[in-house]
């Protein structure tokens, strides 16, 4: 895994980006897309109608992602929630982008951290992010049996890249997800994701 690069004021500042900015935002239709996984298979989302999907824009090389992983936080989100929706992870780094990483690479780096996507999905032209508006790494949707966005945000209500900082804090797509269980409202189904911005063409 690439060493971890410092990120300047100015650059985790510009990735504050509103929700309300996204193409798609909570209560809309999920953009159809056809992305490859890590083994070059194509993975349609129209083949996972009637069940709820998580994407996570995901890229290894920004500290806002290893703050998830390093403290354990993504992966317990993924194995807890791995039986009762389908979770992936998207990449929409182009690929002349310093924090692109093959897919060989990749997956050796998913198993180091333990990650259980139950699939991770190569954008590396960036369409699928920019039909979603997804702005930075990580950026959470939570998609209903319908097809219907019921989540655009955040992770969590803290904004620190600091993996100690997970702790306390609010995770807004764990809540989204019990209150779909409990048969409820999303109560939150929309806030300002943070992170990197992503690293599209």
């Amino acid at each position: 895994m690439k060493t971890v690069r410092l990120v300047c004021a100015a650059a985790i500042a510009a990735a504050f980006v509103p929700a309300a900015f996204a193409n798609a935002p909570a209560g809309s239709a999920a953009p159809a897309f056809t992305l490859t996984d890590l083994a070059g298979k194509a993975v349609k989302l129209a083949d996972f109608k009637g069940k709820t999907v998580v994407l996570e824009w995901h890229n290894f090389g920004c500290p806002f992602v290893q703050k998830h992983y390093r403290s354990g936080n993504m992966q317990a989100l993924q194995k807890k929630y791995g039986g009762e929706v389908v979770w992936l992870a998207v990449n929409s780094t182009n690929a002349g982008h310093q924090d692109y990483m093959k897919p060989e690479a990749l997956t050796k780096t998913l198993t180091d951290f333990g990650a259980a996507p139950a699939k991770y999905l190569m954008d590396e032209p960036g369409a699928v992010g920019l039909a979603y508006g997804a702005k930075t790494t990580p950026h959470m949707y939570v998609i209903d049996g319908t097809g219907k966005v019921v989540y655009n945000g955040a992770i969590d209500d803290n904004r620190s890249a600091n993996p100690a900082d997970v702790k306390g804090a609010k995770n807004y797509v764990a809540v989204a997800l019990e209150d779909m269980k409990a048969g409820k409202p999303v109560s939150t189904p929309s806030t300002t994701p943070y992170g990197c911005t992503i690293k599209y063409k």
